[in-house]
């Protein structure tokens, strides 16, 4: 019997290793791991590994790995105000139809307006973007639970119908030619072009590596903690001091800039943007794709956002079928594995830890319990025991 314990023990301690390793390596250990997987990240259309390359099924490799890095940028965005936050934001198509509006109307032909170079619309769509989001958070943000989820597909929904019936967006006929960043390849030929991915791939990776850079600073920030005690119980942060409007404000309006940026970077790599993309099962897609990869984790939202780009790319036999396997494997998620595919984990207040530690010369170590799984372990640090460190 005692055997049969000690075995499942030793299980419980090996699922757990490299997790504890990694937050036992340096700073610098990890940042040099990161970057290890960041080169392989921008290697991975140049090797088309066969296990998973889509060349096969009529699709271009690169062109997947661009749709995987966008839908993986939007995650990340949607993540801030689901994950986080915890505003279930249904209409999050809306922002990303105003990027894609923002970059065809500054640098289509069709458009009758002012004409600016491509890269420019990029801040500008986040910033546009950003105002949306100040506007649809400001009266509706005191809302919560499945009444702000309707109000937000409901801003989804206005967004969509108002680039059909509003004349100057033009509705099914669309902005052609949407413009691109600059650049020519040896043969003189331009180097962004809708058939060509790599370079599209490249630059949405690079700003997906900053974005996810700057999230998981402000992660650990104090907006970052105050986004966190609102998701897990928003009267009792405003209870103790926490600003909860402000706080869902600034979450709405951040993720609306990312889900612009998003849609700016897919309006200049399709070339052609109309009123057809941006409806309510997109958004579902959106919402799905970080539920999939774990809500309140920045790297497994990005995960589940490429996941969803690249399963109906790689599987074309099944692609019409997408929605209803998305849907199986949300039920099936929910059912085993509720937190997704990489859960958040409460480590906020690392540095707090390691300057309490500097500053009084001890170790603190996670109580043991059965429920945790890091017990014992003095590198890690679960709430019960950064509170305790707090009234020390």
């Amino acid at each position: 019997m005692s055997t049969v314990a000690e075995s499942s023990e030793t299980t419980k301690t090996d699922k757990v290793t490299f997790m504890q390793r990694w937050h036992m390596l340096e700073r610098w250990q990890q940042w040099a791991a990161l970057i290890v997987v960041a080169l392989a990240l921008y290697l991975l259309p140049v090797l088309n590994p066969p296990v998973i390359s889509t060349d096969g099924g009529g699709s271009d490799f690169s062109i997947a790995c661009f749709d995987m890095a966008r839908m993986a940028l939007i995650a990340v965005g949607l993540n801030i105000v689901i994950g986080y936050a915890g505003l279930l934001d249904l209409g999050y198509v809306a922002f990303f139809a105003v990027g894609n509006y923002v970059a065809a109307m500054l640098t289509s032909p069709d458009s009758p307006y002012l004409k600016i170079p491509y890269l420019w619309t990029l801040p500008v769509a986040v910033i546009v973007t950003m105002i949306f989001g100040v506007l649809l958070g400001v009266p509706t943000l005191r809302l919560r639970g499945d009444y702000l989820a309707i109000v937000t597909l409901g801003f989804g929904e206005i967004v969509r119908l108002l680039a059909t019936i509003i004349p100057a967006m033009r509705g099914q006929e669309g902005f052609s030619k949407v413009g691109a960043p600059p650049g020519t390849a040896s043969d003189g030929t331009p180097l962004f072009t809708n058939s060509n991915g790599l370079p599209w791939y490249w630059l949405t990776l690079t700003v997906l590596l900053l974005v996810m850079i700057l999230v998981g600073n402000l992660e650990r920030s104090r907006v970052g903690r105050s986004w966190i005690a609102i998701r897990e119980d928003e009267d009792a942060a405003e209870t103790m001091g926490v600003p909860t409007f402000k706080y869902k404000v600034w979450a709405f309006a951040l993720g609306a800039g990312l889900g612009g940026l998003s849609g700016a970077l897919f309006a200049g790599q399709i070339g052609f943007v109309n009123n057809a993309k941006f409806d309510v099962v997109t958004s579902m897609l959106f919402v799905a794709a970080v539920i999939l990869g774990g809500s309140g984790n920045k790297v497994g939202a990005a995960i589940g956002g490429a996941i969803v780009a690249y399963l109906p790319v790689r599987f074309t036999g099944i692609a019409e079928y997408k929605y209803l396997i998305f849907g199986i494997a949300l039920i099936l998620l929910m059912l085993f594995r509720s937190e997704g595919l990489m859960p958040a984990r409460m480590h906020l207040l690392t540095y707090a830890k390691r300057a309490y530690q500097k500053a009084t010369g001890k170790e603190i170590v996670a109580p043991e319990s059965e429920d945790n799984p890091f017990a014992g372990d003095s590198k890690t640090l679960n709430l019960a025991t950064e509170k305790e460190a707090d009234e020390k």
